[in-house]
């Protein structure tokens, strides 16, 4: 054993280790969809079983109508364009997500709502924040969608400089 201090109690000796520190500062994202809810509500549980600060974060794309990029992704994402698209419906995400994380039991919640892709918000958030742990869920986008925006979990795994829990959203 390392750290902690011992007292000498009579003939026996008692040693005190102290408590592995729990997590103070957790980031999750969430886009709105049922699956990040998960990971919102799992995050809560974990957040509040810790006593940590939660921080959701949820990322957008400014609307620019000269921004032929954002246009793209719009065209291919379709209906699903409204999880990435302005800061209104990120800041009505973050809303819900407050909520889901709440019931779960998060005491200390906070949203933010931040501009730029899903990984480089999320990673910002965790170094503004000093957050020491990220969580995301497991559903990677597919095809065409998940070449456009890049897989989320995969990325934020490979490139966070914190713990990163990957929590089971998928049926």
């Amino acid at each position: 054993m390392t750290g902690g201090h011992t007292w000498r109690a009579g003939r026996a000796a008692v040693r005190y280790v102290p408590p592995v520190t729990a997590y103070r500062t957790v980031v999750v994202g969430t886009d709105g969809s049922e699956s990040s809810l998960r990971a919102v509500t799992r995050a809560g549980a974990l957040a509040g079983a810790c006593g940590a600060t939660l921080v959701i974060a949820c990322a957008y794309l400014p609307t620019d109508p000269d921004d032929r990029e954002v246009r793209g992704a719009a065209d291919v994402l379709k209906d699903e364009a409204y999880q990435v698209m302005g800061s209104s419906p990120a800041e009505e995400t973050v809303r819900t997500a407050y909520e889901r994380a709440s019931a779960a039991g998060a005491g200390d919640v906070r949203t933010v709502a931040v501009v730029g892709s899903p990984v480089e918000a999320l990673l910002d958030v965790v170094r503004r924040e000093s957050a020491d742990l990220l969580v995301v869920g497991n559903r990677g986008l597919a095809g065409i969608k998940g070449r456009l925006l890049g897989s989320v979990p995969a990325d934020a795994t490979r490139r966070s400089s914190v713990d990163v829990l990957v929590v089971h959203t998928t049926d």
